[in-house]
């Protein structure tokens, strides 16, 4: 069976859409009543299943697209049993053998959500319909995931969210067929609220500029809330455009406005720009009310810090998993994405290749495809090995608890890609909540059948 060309270059992932393999594909049958008569959604029937990534292969994060859909290949070659097996060999779940799932061989498809709710529904809709996806996964847009989520919500597959860090995704918009290893933004809060006290004290003015969709929203809120409790005073928080690339319209007022904090919550290129241009105003050489200004981005990424470059140097934020990590799972994996690739992984990378083995192996455990079946061998699960130290799916949202690192730009890098370094690993329990606080219902799974 032939799979997606390695290289994985831009152009050719921007002409992939097309299933691999006419044994894999199945007749269209969702939200039709040929649904009813499959026993579930794209039920496989051959020695092959088909998974489907969606993620932005253009927009403001295609850099992340661009990783995560490595991870998501290299992911496929472990669970085939190709290459050097990466975190399968360090995973506290056995139940893959390199053999394929439950005795199928694992093809893909990948779809460009271009960052765009109505389009990432729109590749999503294709994948399941036209190319038979038995789960569809990807993301780095809260607002691309929540759209996506419900629309596999109805049509009866898995979707197991990739980069997705807004609180509502296992919040207000959570669904039973809808599952994230990603950290959220209340977690990010959470940790970083220690941090910020230790290094910036509490009498504090904020400026907020925020990314104008779900995950900007959450991050702020998130932000504010720990920040304030600190005794931080917010003085303004301020909208953005996505893809907006020149900010430099929302930083001026910064200068007047009394604040010896800005706070950027931007994600992708946005907040390479963003951050870019706030130094280039001179906010981080300042002192405003007798303290030297700080910037904080409470979302990072690798990619996001590469890009921003010398600007980033003693930035905190908060990110979910980094390469520099020494454990036993991390290692592998950056390992195994290296030797492939020639550079580290991202944090995009790494959630993605998670979903794409954590959905395989709950697969194989259950011994089943159904997405009910599949969904609750997932709820409760607990697991190690893939990085991040002792892991749960919680049952009651189906958000993953784990450890959350503090980071910040690294001073001296030793490499292009040594950019960010780990302050602080930020314990699980200190990040834990209740799961009622973020509100919403899951619901019941839906199978795509009577």
């Amino acid at each position: 069976m032939k799979i997606i060309d390695k290289s994985l270059s831009r152009r050719s992932l921007l002409k992939t859409g097309t299933a691999l393999g006419a044994g894999a594909i199945v007749a269209p049958t969702i939200f039709s009543s040929q649904a009813w008569a499959a026993g579930y959604t794209n039920e496989p029937k051959g020695g092959t299943v088909t998974f489907g990534f969606n993620v932005p292969q253009t927009g403001a994060y295609a850099d992340e697209g661009a990783d995560e859909l490595r991870a998501y290949q290299l992911a496929v070659e472990h669970i085939n049993g190709e290459g050097d097996g990466g975190m399968l060999n360090t995973f506290s779940s056995k139940a893959l053998q390199g053999n394929g799932i439950n005795g199928k061989k694992v093809v893909y498809v990948t779809g460009d959500t271009q960052t765009k709710s109505d389009a990432a529904r729109a590749s999503a809709k294709r994948m399941i319909e036209k190319d038979g996806a038995i789960m569809i996964t990807g993301g780095s847009s809260s607002g691309v995931a929540i759209a996506v989520q419900g629309l596999c919500q109805d049509a009866g597959v898995i979707f197991m969210a990739g980069l997705t860090h807004s609180n509502d995704t296992t919040g207000k918009d959570k669904r039973a067929n809808g599952f994230r290893h990603f950290f959220n933004t209340e977690m990010s809060g959470a940790a970083l609220g220690p941090v910020l006290k230790n290094n910036f004290g509490t009498d504090r003015r904020a400026y907020h500029l925020t990314a104008d969709y779900t995950w900007g929203w959450s991050q702020e809120g998130s932000i504010k809330k720990y920040t304030e409790q600190l005794g931080w005073e917010t003085v303004a928080a301020v909208r953005t455009p996505l893809g907006a690339g020149d900010f430099s319209q929302y930083i001026t007022p910064v200068l007047n406005s009394g604040a010896d904090v800005l706070v950027l919550n931007h994600y992708g290129r946005d907040m390479v720009n963003s951050l870019t241009q706030a130094v280039q105003f001179g906010l981080r050489d300042k002192q405003v009310n007798g303290k030297d200004f700080a910037i904080v981005v409470p979302l990072y990424s690798r990619l996001m810090a590469q890009g921003a470059g010398e600007n980033v140097k003693g930035i905190f934020g908060s990110t979910n998993w980094h390469w520099s990590l020494q454990d036993e799972g991390s290692q592998a994996f950056v390992k195994s994405f290296g030797q492939k690739y020639g550079f580290p992984p991202s944090q995009a990378a790494h959630t993605t290749y998670c979903q794409a083995i954590l959905y395989a192996d709950a697969c194989q455990r259950a011994g089943s495809f159904r997405p009910s079946e599949v969904g609750k061998a997932l709820e409760g699960f607990e697991f190690d090995g893939l990085g991040n130290g002792p892991t749960e799916y919680r049952a009651e949202d189906h958000q993953c608890f784990k450890d959350v690192l503090v980071v910040k730009g690294k001073e001296n890098p030793s490499s292009k890609f040594d950019v960010l370094e780990v302050v602080e690993v930020t314990p699980r329990a200190q990040v834990e909540y209740p799961a009622s606080m973020l509100g919403g219902e899951l619901g019941p799974y839906n199978d795509g059948s009577a």
